[in-house]
């Protein structure tokens, strides 16, 4: 069994916030490598992508406030669920 995985490969989007499209894109990036690189041969310690993704989130919940975009009762993005920063 061959996985293709550039068939599978997140879809480029821009973030939420426009000055969030980089972090994402890096993100993205980093993501992806780890997933082909690591996750798929077995390799699942590790993460990598925590900080960047980390980064990216705080951006996205600053952008989502400055937008005043209502996010009550919406669960945010990532494990921790962290709400945004007042």
């Amino acid at each position: 069994f061959k996985y293709n995985y550039s068939k599978y490969q997140h879809c480029e989007m821009n973030s939420v916030g426009e000055a969030c499209t980089d972090l994402k894109r890096e993100y993205d990036q980093c993501f992806n490598r780890w997933f082909a690189e690591k996750f798929l041969k077995g390799d699942r310690s590790g993460d990598p992508c925590t900080e960047t993704f980390r980064r990216y989130q705080r951006c996205v919940q600053k952008a989502i406030k400055e937008k005043d975009i209502p996010v009550d009762g919406v669960e945010f993005m990532g494990p921790n669920k962290d709400k945004p920063e007042s």
